[in-house]
């Protein structure tokens, strides 16, 4: 078990709670995960013979829309989805009746919007 540190240019610094050792991975090697991530986020840290080699995060996460077009009454036919951007930076796509300000759940496996929580 580890926690979200912080990022430092093209490196990534988690906790891992276990030891109470600092772990740095390469942005690259993880980068499609540190999407979805803020500092002090639970993750599972990945290990192959007592080393760190990876990091797991959790299957859904609750974030906080940060930008978002308002959804257009009547819009449905065309379009049922939009694009938002979320507090980390990722965006998904969401329902017209998601905006600014909304807590959405993603699938981080999916990469999709699941709900307002």
């Amino acid at each position: 078990k580890g926690r979200y540190l912080y990022r430092d240019g093209e490196s990534t610094y988690f906790l891992n709670e276990e030891t109470m050792d600092e772990v740095q991975f390469s942005l690259t090697a993880i980068e499609d995960k540190m999407v979805f991530l803020r500092e002090g986020d639970e993750v599972r840290i990945k290990k192959a013979d007592d080393e760190a080699i990876g990091v797991n995060v959790p299957d859904f996460v609750d974030l906080k829309v940060t930008q978002t077009v308002p959804g257009v009454r009547g819009d449905t036919v065309q379009s049922t989805r939009k694009p938002a951007t979320l507090e980390t930076g990722a965006v998904v796509m969401v329902p017209l009746f998601v905006n600014e300000g909304d807590t959405v759940r993603v699938d981080t496996r999916t990469k999709e919007y699941v709900t307002r929580v």
